[in-house]
């Protein structure tokens, strides 16, 4: 039971940051049905950028509480900028001329931009693993309890950074007046851009949004792990993907339900079986329930627009 708990508490934190980089995948796929190929990567430059600014701090296990803290908070401001900087423009550039070009169009699109972030990574900072500074000195929570369970505070900070992040998204998209010109553009672009809504700008603002929750995970990974490099972005990427398509890709809650879910598998597989079987095991419980759910756990089914 012990070690069941401690399974379920790895893939929480874990599967908080999958939540977080599916959410980018499925808003800009809920708003003009693109599969952002290069979302993933974006996430790995985000880890970059975080990397560069807590290399700044010199941080190391002397450095006062105050000065760490500060340090992972710029790292976090700055991933997240940057991130939703770099998202826009990747709009402007590599989609927006290809919105009603054939499907298959974007696509190739977004998978040669995720070649070229991939290269400009490995440029940015080598082809080799990189160690991320962490602030925060991972106790136990749970070291005075009497089981054996393991929960560190870095753990914590993963899941406390990311759940205001992920509500604050939910609040933007269903309470606010870009938010509704979001959710009124996936339904119907014309219809949308014929009530005055700025069709350029609301879809700019969803890829912006998309970047900074990019920028958020690749800060919660890096303190996760303790380390990145510049292909982390494609395995991670693909299974938060995973995690939004099994939510239901374009539903918010489903890409948290879906990220979550991902999270726990993988500390299973890990635990249970083995890491090199994992990702075979998320594949194939995702090819489970899609069987029975095509839509995925929280999607609808929609008729194809026109």
């Amino acid at each position: 039971m012990e070690a069941f708990i401690q399974v379920l508490l790895t893939g929480l934190a874990l599967g908080s940051v999958f939540a977080l980089i599916a959410l980018g995948y499925t808003l800009v796929y809920g708003i003009i049905e693109l599969i952002n190929f290069a979302h993933g990567d974006l996430f790995m430059l985000t880890s970059f950028a975080a990397l560069t600014v807590l290399n700044l701090f010199d941080i190391g296990r002397s450095s006062p509480l105050g000065t760490k803290l500060v340090a992972l908070f710029l790292a976090l401001i700055v991933a997240m900028i940057f991130g939703a900087v770099v998202n826009v423009l990747i709009e402007r550039i590599a989609y927006r001329r290809l919105r009603n070009a054939p499907r298959l169009t974007p696509l190739i699109s977004a998978i040669g931009m995720s070649f070229i972030l991939i290269q400009i990574g490995q440029t940015w900072k080598g082809p080799r693993p990189l160690d991320v500074p962490r602030p925060i000195a991972n106790t136990n929570l749970f070291g005075a309890l009497p089981f054996d369970v393991r929960f560190g505070l870095r753990d914590l900070v993963v899941i406390a950074v990311t759940i205001p992040i992920l509500l604050g998204m939910q609040y933007i998209v269903t309470r606010t007046r870009i938010g509704k010109a979001m959710r009124a553009t996936a339904q119907d672009r014309d219809a949308s851009a014929l009530m005055g809504i700025n069709i350029n700008r609301t879809i700019a603002f969803a890829f912006l949004l998309g970047g900074a929750l990019a920028g958020a995970a690749g800060v919660m990974y890096g303190q996760y792990t303790g380390t990145t490099d510049y292909l982390r972005g494609f395995e991670t990427g693909l299974k938060a993907f995973t995690a939004a398509v099994l939510g239901g890709i374009g539903n918010l809650t489903g890409a948290v339900l879906g990220g979550i879910l991902i999270g726990m598998v993988q500390a299973l597989s890990d635990r249970y079986l083995s890491s090199s079987y994992t990702n075979a095991v998320i594949f194939a419980v995702l090819i489970i329930i899609l069987v029975f759910r095509p839509s995925g756990l929280l999607g609808e089914r929609t008729p194809d627009k026109a």
